[in-house]
């Protein structure tokens, strides 16, 4: 017996090279799509991680907003309640004034002490009522603003300029640039 060896690769061309390389290509295809689908797993695990974080903000955000709205609807109820509360307690002390002066007045037979007593109380009164925060409309010769005044009445004149504020039939009230009350005026308007 010969001690031959056969060498396999002896009758081998390089089709049959390109062949068996084809062939084991598909199992590295498969360990290349392995490696890309473990790589899409793991940027959707993190994009996963990072909705599921900023989902979690939200909740939070949206819960603190809720508390905040509350707390805000809580305080401005609280300022309306003390702000009235302060109100009435400064009109209390006005309301003291009309009952001294209602009982000083009981035997009083002199107009003019009743009409200085009134004047007392009404200047106190009107104090009061500015350091609230109450301002008094201007009319008088004024020109006509439908934001703060109210025209009842329009009087043909060539005394006045057109849509001059001839007279006031009711005072108007302002508190900063809110109207509480408008005046009710007389205006001018072109005579014919």
């Amino acid at each position: 017996m010969s001690k031959h060896h056969n060498n396999p690769f002896k009758n081998t061309t390089s089709e049959d090279f390109d062949k068996i390389k084809n062939e084991q290509q598909p199992e590295e295809q498969d360990a290349e799509n392995t490696d890309a689908v473990e790589k899409n797993n793991d940027k959707t695990n993190e994009l996963q991680e990072k909705y599921d974080a900023l989902n979690q903000q939200y909740i939070r955000l949206a819960a603190d907003f809720d508390n905040y709205r509350k707390r805000q609807e809580q305080e401005r109820e609280n300022l309306l309640k003390f702000g009235t509360e302060n109100a009435l307690k400064k009109l209390i002390e006005v309301l003291d004034n009309f009952e001294r002066g209602k009982k000083a007045l009981e035997n009083v037979e002199d107009c003019q002490k009743v009409k200085d007593s009134f004047d007392l109380v009404h200047k106190q009164t009107i104090e009061t009522l500015t350091k609230l925060g109450l301002e008094l409309i201007e009319t008088e010769g004024q020109a006509f603003d439908p934001n703060f005044h109210d025209a009842v009445m329009r009087t043909p004149t060539n005394e006045y300029p057109e849509h001059t504020i001839i007279n006031e039939l009711q005072k108007g009230y302002k508190m900063g640039d809110k109207v509480l009350r408008p005046a009710l005026v007389n205006v001018a308007t072109e005579a014919n």
